[in-house]
């Protein structure tokens, strides 16, 4: 399945307000594995960006101003999302962003939600870390995420660090190491600082062992003891009745 993981960042909290999306980060996500693949882009929003946004993602009014603006990319984005699985933390905040700048770039336009199937880590987390903070960070030190470069918001920063976070709240194939020297908190992270690497795409298939003839003949022996002594083989016992019709 491929799934793009998503964040912006805009100029204020609003989007009923007026405030627009200034940076689109998305990171490709194909078989449970990070493919390299992203889709980058800051935006000029044509109004000035809120103090408070300024002083959370460091994006200022002056470096956007030669910027390409939304309807400049919104066909690349587009294409670079349409039939995916979109993985999304908040997706609501991120998705109503969204919606209104492809409404204000085309009226015909439909919902993003009718492009692709969201999934909202946001949700996933409160299901299953329950009355705890669930906020990206929150989820690094519970997963032993390495965020320490995360000094402030950013799209395609986040981006990445949610594919690690989603990857491992799912089982994704992922490995822990210690991190030298890693402190990555105490709300329920992996014990002893690990961090998330994921396993290399390269690497050569793992190695299967069978059990050689005498090993085989030894458990035979082992069963055929317990059953001696009284005792049960239950999956054998399973295994020999008439599967029901």
């Amino acid at each position: 399945m491929r799934q793009i993981v998503l964040d912006t960042e805009t100029t204020g909290l609003e989007v009923s307000q007026g405030h627009r999306i200034i940076e689109i980060g998305c990171v490709e996500i194909d078989n449970r594995r990070l493919t390299g693949n992203h889709f980058h882009r800051y935006i000029r929003p044509d109004r000035e960006i809120d103090q408070g946004a300024i002083e959370v993602h460091g994006i200022t009014n002056e470096f956007l101003a030669d910027k390409p603006r939304f309807d400049q990319v919104a066909l690349d984005f587009l294409e670079f999302v349409r039939g995916a699985q979109l993985i999304i933390h908040n997706a609501p905040f991120d998705m109503g962003f969204l919606n209104s700048e492809l409404q204000r770039w085309d009226g015909s336009q439909p919902a993003l939600e009718g492009l692709c199937e969201v999934i909202d880590t946001l949700v996933m987390a409160r299901s299953r870390h329950p009355g705890q903070r669930n906020n990206l960070d929150a989820l690094c030190g519970r997963y032993g995420v390495d965020n320490s470069q995360r000094d402030l918001h950013g799209a395609l920063l986040d981006a990445e660090i949610l594919a690690d976070v989603y990857l491992a709240m799912t089982g994704g194939q992922t490995t822990l190491q210690l991190s030298e020297g890693a402190d990555n908190g105490a709300e329920g992270g992996a014990a002893g600082g690990e961090g998330i690497r994921r396993l290399d795409a390269g690497r050569a298939p793992l190695p299967v062992l069978r059990a050689s003839a005498e090993e085989l003949a030894a458990h035979q022996a082992q069963l055929d003891a317990i059953r001696a002594g009284s005792g049960r083989v239950l999956w054998q016992e399973l295994a020999a009745e008439p599967a029901s019709s």
